[in-house]
């Protein structure tokens, strides 16, 4: 169900134990062949997914579709929020939901700039409202072990509008994707321990532009994208989140 689809009567008749996601996204560049509104149009694609298979068991919140990309405005066309305004505004929507008494909040993040700040939140908010049941998971790492073994493009490959991002906008948005400007892999190289990508993250967290990571603003192999494969991150990613959701309705019964 889609909180904004119903009206304000068949809300306060739902179950207050039923699960609440919060999709979270951004509006950033994603190199020549993918939209600004990728990782916007990846978390909503999910969504759709968890709604069709846990029919009236899960309640899905409008997107927050602007998140922390300062370091892609390198790029035309990339939005952001400051990390305080993305703290506040998630600390406001959960001030309704909780206000209402539902009391599990699944944030779904599609967005690595969004990371650090939304397991802040969940740290503060959810120390503060302990009546409240609060998880944030970002799509790539919630079954990290099982996608590797998709991976075609080898570290460093799954990056940023690379393999894994490029699989699902060719399934979600095939006219979306523009396939001539699909560009060679570009990262630029940087300390060993600082290397990685959305499947294996670096050792140690250095800094960097998206500018500098790569000159094209695509840090990966898009080449390696597939519709099959697109299909695949699907079905691993959402029966992953099926049970997060399902866990997390029986927590306040």
């Amino acid at each position: 169900m889609y909180w904004d689809q119903l009206t304000s009567p068949q809300v306060d008749a739902l179950d207050r134990n039923i699960p609440v996601i919060l999709p979270v996204s951004a509006t950033e560049q994603h190199g020549a062949h993918l939209p600004l509104a990728t990782d916007r149009l990846i978390g909503e694609h999910f969504c759709r997914q968890l709604n069709a298979q846990l029919s009236g068991q899960v309640l899905i919140l409008p997107s927050v579709g602007i998140g922390c990309s300062e370091h892609h405005k390198d790029f035309a066309g990339s939005l952001s929020v400051q990390h305080q305004t993305f703290l506040q505004q998630l600390s406001d929507i959960a001030d309704c939901v909780l206000g209402y008494g539902f009391k599990n909040i699944l944030i779904l993040n599609s967005h690595g700039g969004n990371q650090a700040i939304g397991q802040s939140f969940v740290e503060i908010y959810g120390y503060r409202h302990p009546q409240l049941n609060l998880a944030i998971a970002t799509w790539w790492r919630i079954a990290a072990e099982a996608l590797q073994e998709l991976n075609e493009s080898g570290p460093g490959g799954a990056g940023h509008a690379g393999e894994f991002e490029t699989s699902l906008m060719l399934l979600i948005a095939p006219d979306l994707v523009q396939l001539d400007q699909i560009q060679p892999k570009a990262n630029v190289p940087t300390l060993e321990w600082a290397e990685g990508d959305m499947l294996t993250g670096p050792r140690v967290g250095l800094y960097r532009r998206m500018k500098e990571m790569t000159p094209i603003g695509v840090y990966g192999d898009p080449s390696a994208g597939t519709v099959e494969k697109g299909k695949k991150i699907t079905d691993i990613v959402v029966q992953a989140l099926k049970q997060v959701l399902l866990d997390m309705s029986q927590l306040s019964q």
